[in-house]
């Protein structure tokens, strides 16, 4: 990938940052590559940008609507948007400080498990 392409030294957090460039793309469905990406902004700086108010604006709507039937099961359409919300800002913030352009600022791989699984239980209830 990017960062070891450019002489960078494996290691953990190489791979961290690695991993999340890939869930940006996914979850945002856009490239690094892309040509919007251009003048500064990349596809970090693009979903940092949207932290929290605008986060439903860059995610890719067919996982939000796929996610949205899935915990649909008769629940209230506000709370289930509501709880939606807040699992893609969580699931975005990590996904920003594990592709921070420093090494030694993203977040350790432990400590993002344990996140991802805070969300995985509030989402599912």
């Amino acid at each position: 990938m990017a960062e070891y392409g450019q002489g960078g030294s494996m290691w953990p957090r190489g791979d961290v940052y690695n991993y999340n460039i890939l869930l940006l793309e996914m979850f945002t469905r856009k490239r690094p590559t892309d040509p919007m990406f251009s003048d500064g902004l990349s596809l970090h700086s693009f979903s940092k940008m949207a932290l929290p108010k605008r986060v439903m604006e860059i995610v890719d709507s067919n996982l939000v609507r796929d996610s949205g039937e899935a915990i649909n099961n008769g629940g209230n359409q506000d709370e289930v948007e509501g709880i939606m919300h807040d699992c893609l800002v969580s699931i975005a913030r990590i996904r920003v400080a594990c592709s921070e352009a420093s090494p030694g600022d993203r977040m350790d791989i432990k400590d993002v498990v344990m996140e991802l699984n805070f969300i995985k239980e509030k989402f599912l209830g």
